[in-house]
């Protein structure tokens, strides 16, 4: 995993722990053969993938909340 890439997408989602589930979530679904929203010359990890895609503001998240429905 590349530091940059880290530090860019932990300036879009600035709770840790939420950034790793996001990006746990973008990696199982890359692996499963879904198309990367960014495009690249160079070869990345799917973990890299997934960061640059949430830096880049490819990728967003919603809290789960129960009241909704």
């Amino acid at each position: 995993m590349r530091d940059e890439y880290l530090k860019a997408a932990s300036k879009v989602i600035t709770d840790p722990n939420i950034l790793i589930n996001v990006v746990s979530r973008r990696v199982k679904q890359l692996k499963s053969g879904m198309e990367s929203f960014i495009q690249t010359i160079e070869t990345l990890d799917h973990e890299d993938v997934a960061l640059r895609e949430i830096a880049e503001g490819k990728i967003s998240y919603e809290l789960f909340s129960p009241d909704k429905e």
